[in-house]
């Protein structure tokens, strides 16, 4: 069962090569992304939720760390949330984003601030898509991004 733990700035410290924070923890072989994702992911979380609990989270799997998701920025005005994540490359393929996206959802319902949850996958990323179909996310356009090419957009709104 991938469990979501709040992601502070020591996990990230660790996760990048530091001092363990959390104790029972470990990572994957390989660890979970390339330090410049890791990076970027951390400096979401700081930017969405300074001050706060939530931002980002770990994706744990029996006490090992085998991915990261997060909001990507706090909830606008019409109570709309994009979430973003990623798993280990050694970790893939065993279902960890569905049971987090799940888990991202489940945080989201317990914020009045939230109504609707979305979510962007590059087209050929199809492990993503079915990811999010099996969350109850819906195709709502199809776009060129700047930097990723051919995206597509996805909401779940929330019960």
């Amino acid at each position: 069962m991938t469990q979501l733990i709040d992601a502070r700035d020591g996990d990230f410290e660790w996760i990048l090569g530091g001092d363990p924070v959390t104790p029972g923890l470990t990572l994957p072989p390989g660890g979970i992304d390339a330090p410049e994702v890791i990076r970027l992911v951390h400096g979401i979380a700081q930017a969405v939720y300074a001050g706060h609990d939530r931002g980002a989270w770990m994706m744990v799997e029996n006490g090992e760390v085998v991915g990261l998701c997060s909001y990507k920025a706090p909830p606008d005005d019409d109570g709309a949330v994009e979430i973003g994540y990623g798993v280990a490359p050694a970790r893939r393929r065993q279902g960890h984003a569905t049971r987090a996206v799940a888990g991202m959802l489940a945080i989201a319902r317990e914020d009045p601030k939230v109504k609707v949850v979305l979510a962007v996958t590059t087209v050929d990323n199809t492990a993503s898509q079915h990811c999010l179909i099996a969350n109850g996310f819906v195709e709502v356009d199809r776009t060129d991004d700047p930097e990723d090419g051919p995206v597509i957009l996805w909401v779940r709104e929330l019960e």
